[in-house]
C-alpha cells in the first residue's frame, strides 16, 4: 500500500482543492491542519514547506524517483497529483492545453478577485477600526460577476470547464464558484454555471473534500481581532 500523503490543510477554498483532488484521484493521505487564524501558517517548520506562508501544502513521501517532495501552491500541488496519478488532466494534448488554461484562469482571476470579494464584503467592515469601503466592494463584486459570466458561457458549449471530461481545471474553480452567495454574485443569468455547480456537487469525491473538517468553518474571523491581525497582516 502505497505511504500516505501528508496534507497541510485548513478548510477555505484554497484547501478544498487539495482535498478534492485527493479523494478524487483515491490517494491515501493524513491531514495535518494549519490554523489560519492562530498563525500555524507562520510556523519555521511549515515555512520549510511552504515558503509563501499559504496552505495548501503537501509532502509525498513517494515522490519522482522514489523521493519524498513537498509541493506549495495549489495549483502546482493540482498539477503534480494529476501527472502523478495520469488522472484529471484530459488524454490528448489538446486537452492538457484547455486544462492548463482554465487552471490559470482560476489562480490568476476567480481565486484572487472572489477573495478580494470576501474579504471587502465580509471581513473588511467588521475591523477594528471598521474598512467599509463601497468602491473596493463593488470593483471586486463586479470583477467576480465578470469572470462568471466568461465562465458561464465557456459552460454553455461544454459539460465541464475543459471540455467534455472532469479535470483538476475544475477541482480548481468549484470551491471557488461555489461560495457565490457570499461573493453576493446571482446565477438567474447564468444558467450554464448553476448547472456545472450542481454537476460538480453531486460527485462523492468532491463532497468528501468539501466536507473535510467542515467543522472548523465559520464567521469567527469577522470578530475575533487578533485572528484578522494575524491572517489579514502584510508581514
Amino acid at each position: 500500500m502505497a505511504s500516505p500523503i501528508d496534507l497541510y490543510f485548513w478548510p477555505t477554498p484554497n484547501g478544498w482543492k487539495a482535498s478534492i483532488a485527493l479523494e478524487e484521484m483515491g490517494l491515501p493521505y493524513e491531514t495535518h491542519l494549519i490554523n489560519i487564524g492562530a498563525g500555524d501558517q507562520f510556523a519555521p517548520e511549515f515555512l520549510k514547506i511552504a515558503p509563501n506562508n499559504r496552505m495548501p501544502a503537501i509532502m509525498d513521501p513517494d515522490g519522482p524517483g522514489g523521493v519524498p517532495v513537498s509541493v506549495f501552491e495549489s495549483g502546482a500541488i493540482l498539477q503534480y497529483l494529476a501527472r502523478k496519478t495520469g488522472q484529471f488532466y484530459g488524454q490528448s494534448a489538446r486537452n492538457r492545453i484547455a486544462v492548463e488554461e482554465w487552471l490559470m484562469w482560476q489562480m490568476g482571476g476567480v481565486g484572487p478577485m472572489a477573495g478580494q470579494a470576501h474579504h471587502f464584503i465580509k471581513y473588511a467592515p467588521n475591523m477594528d477600526p471598521p474598512q467599509d469601503i463601497p468602491y473596493a466592494k463593488g470593483r471586486y463584486r463586479a470583477e467576480v460577476g465578470r469572470l462568471y459570466g466568461v465562465l458561464d458561457r465557456r459552460l454553455a458549449e461544454n459539460e465541464y470547464v475543459a471540455g467534455d471530461f472532469f479535470s483538476i481545471a475544475d477541482m480548481a474553480i468549484w470551491p471557488w464558484a461555489s461560495l457565490w452567495e457570499g461573493q453576493e454574485q446571482s446565477l438567474e443569468d447564468k444558467p450554464n454555471l448553476a448547472r456545472w455547480l450542481d454537476l460538480v456537487s453531486s460527485r462523492p469525491g468532491v463532497q468528501a473534500g468539501r466536507a473535510l473538517h467542515a467543522e472548523l468553518r465559520g464567521d469567527h474571523l469577522k470578530r475575533d481581532k487578533s485572528a484578522q491581525n494575524l491572517l489579514f497582516r502584510s508581514k
